[in-house]
């Protein structure tokens, strides 16, 4: 019983840590952290190794099913963070950039990418919607714009990850930007984590 209880203690740790590691790559993206999180990931990425060992042993089937769910979830971070540092090197946009559509030059002042995230199901991951929220209603705040309530806040979210569950998506990755002094939130469907 006690390995059991400790195995589920770890994972409400992974779940923690990986949410740390994603609010440190938003940080990151955001321009407020000088490098990406490596030591944060790592720890992250072992923590997995250990447990997906643990749990052949005393891992319930609900533990397995919570494992696999977070494995899914760094995967799909890693490459979202991975092709977001690529382009970033390269010289170009991606995921976490927003480039003015026929101009060369560089994007006003201001403009920058708020928050990442991703949602397989919108109702059973309250945290990422409540942190994701609260930061809308800072920057909204910010540029004196309407707030909008968290319930139809929340109804949006759960509306937008059906939709893009009927097209065959697995999760969603939303993005929150400010683009010329205004906030724009763009969605897109993930197909799936990369399997090893």
């Amino acid at each position: 019983m006690a390995r059991g209880s400790d195995f589920e203690h770890d994972l409400r740790k992974l779940e923690a840590d990986l949410r740390k590691l994603e609010a440190e790559y938003n940080m990151f993206f955001a321009g407020s952290l000088p490098r990406p999180p490596w030591e944060t990931r790592t720890h992250v990425e072992q923590s997995v190794k250990r447990l997906e060992r643990a749990s052949a042993v005393s891992g319930t089937y609900a533990d397995r099913f919570r494992l696999h769910s977070l494995q899914s979830r760094l995967a799909t971070f890693v490459d979202l963070w991975d092709r977001g540092l690529r382009a970033r090197e390269e010289g170009r946009p991606g995921p976490f950039a927003r480039q003015p559509r026929g101009e060369a030059a560089a994007p006003p002042q201001g403009d920058r990418v708020v928050h990442v995230t991703v949602f397989s199901d919108p109702g059973h991951e309250l945290d990422h919607l409540r942190e994701l929220y609260e930061r809308i209603t800072e920057v909204l705040r910010e540029l004196g714009e309407a707030q909008v309530p968290f319930h139809k806040f929340a109804g949006l979210i759960r509306d937008k990850v059906a939709v893009f569950k009927k097209r065959g998506a697995s999760e969603v990755a939303f993005r929150v930007t400010v683009h010329n002094g205004k906030v724009t939130f763009s969605a897109r469907g993930l197909k799936g984590a990369p399997t090893e």
